[in-house]
């Protein structure tokens, strides 16, 4: 039978808890969704500049991820097998295999975890632990590793601390990101510091875990030289390096991982949210095969490995990565994303570009001048967020396959949106 779509709201601020989140700042009710665009109940069509958080980097109900899912239920294909066997999941690893790894020269074990990447990330600090048999972990400044208690301890947002309701949120050490203390502070050369004194009271680190563009923290994206001295200071002290590609990963920044052109290898990675290709929940840690030392069963999950998932992970490496037509097509959609916002960032005072490849937004300034603009440009009929320690971001994540005529319109909503709330906020302020 089919599902009653509807557009009235109330039940939303009866039945839902008060933890919900975007829909407050898109109060309509979705009933569909293709490639880049989002139709609601009443009708309307909004360009999708959100993109699940960068979990649908393929875009909304790619065609061939959702044949080849159809087919899988329809033939009674395995729904949920905890971590058993099973055809989907041995295709989807032969496909990561070939198509990811071996390219890149690559060798990890792909270890499923709970759904979401938060799972993934508290596999990566609990297995970092073990490994170096110590506790701490170092976090940066403006980081977001996830809304569980301890990838939480690594996140440094106030507010998304504050969830924990006074519980403990220790064993890590949070360092600043490269340029949190402006760009004339040498980051790099104080966590040195700081880990080379036997008395600064930082205990000997069991990881560090970043992420080389912070999505959630306003878009600051890492040097090569940044990423590099932290891996080589990792090293030097003995900890793991934990790259959190959850976000920034399946082509956001441009190719399949964030740091491929940095030189590094991380011993652990979190993936979540595009490595579906679907939107479907499914995370996962890779993890250098010499570190993976988990006994049977001694980290699992009910959900861990959707099996739903990997047939559309599995179509979707196949249909954008087994050549670089994708990838530079991402390239080309980058150059036109960092040319519209430089435009826009030009009629802000003040403002800048953050981010790179399509992980790309206008730090204007304030919270309330972002927040303004994300409100104007949904009323025009454009999804999109902000990001950043006082929402200060403009973030664009659009899908990654937005045609141009859909992304030049999308560009050009925001821009109107740019000028009708300054506009007006020139009027107040005469």
């Amino acid at each position: 039978m089919p599902t009653e779509q509807s557009a009235d709201l109330d039940i939303y601020s009866r039945r839902e808890s008060e933890a919900r989140s975007y829909c407050r700042s898109f109060p309509t009710s979705f009933v569909k969704a293709t490639g880049s665009e989002l139709t609601d109940a009443t009708g309307r069509t909004y360009i999708d500049f959100l993109a699940g958080c960068s979990s649908l980097n393929y875009g909304h109900n790619d065609p061939d991820m959702k044949a080849a899912l159809i087919e899988h239920i329809t033939a009674d294909g395995i729904t949920h097998g905890l971590d058993m066997h099973s055809g989907a999941k041995a295709d989807f690893l032969r496909a990561f295999e070939d198509i990811i790894l071996k390219p890149r020269s690559m060798d990890y074990k792909v270890m499923m975890t709970g759904p979401t990447g938060t799972n993934a990330v508290e596999a990566a600090m609990k297995l970092a632990r073990k490994v170096t048999g110590r506790r701490n972990i170092i976090a940066f400044t403006n980081g977001f590793h996830g809304m569980t208690m301890g990838a939480l301890s690594c996140t440094g947002n106030s507010s998304k601390r504050a969830g924990a309701g006074g519980g403990s949120l220790c064993g890590t050490t949070h360092m600043p990101f490269e340029g949190a203390f402006g760009e004339d502070v040498d980051s790099l050369r104080i966590i040195e510091e700081m880990l080379g004194n036997p008395s600064s009271g930082v205990d000997a680190p069991a990881a560090f875990i970043i992420e080389p563009v912070q999505g959630e923290g306003g878009l600051n994206a890492a040097s090569t030289a940044f990423m590099q001295g932290i891996a080589r200071i990792a090293k030097d002290h003995g900890a793991l390096l934990i790259v959190d590609d959850i976000q920034a990963g399946c082509g956001r920044t441009g190719t399949f991982f964030s740091f491929e052109e940095m030189g590094i290898e991380p011993d652990l990675i979190p993936m979540a949210k595009s490595f579906s290709g679907m939107g479907l929940p499914f995370a996962a840690l890779l993890i250098k095969p010499e570190h993976d030392i988990w006994g049977p069963a001694e980290h699992n999950g009910t959900f861990r490995g959707n099996t739903h998932a990997f047939v559309t992970a599995r179509v979707a490496l196949e249909k954008f990565w087994k050549d670089d037509t994708f990838q530079n097509e991402v390239a080309e959609k980058a150059e036109m994303l960092r040319a519209a916002l430089g435009r826009i960032a030009d009629t802000i005072p003040g403002a800048r570009l953050k981010g790179r490849g399509m992980m790309q937004g206008v730090d204007v300034g304030n919270g309330d001048l972002a927040g303004a603009i994300c409100a104007r440009a949904f009323e025009l009929g454009l999804i999109i967020e902000t990001s950043g320690a006082r929402d200060e971001v403009v973030k664009v994540l659009a899908p990654l396959t937005t045609p141009e005529d859909t992304f030049a319109k999308g560009l050009d909503i925001l821009a109107q949106a740019v000028r009708d709330v300054t506009k007006t906020q020139k009027i107040a302020a005469e």
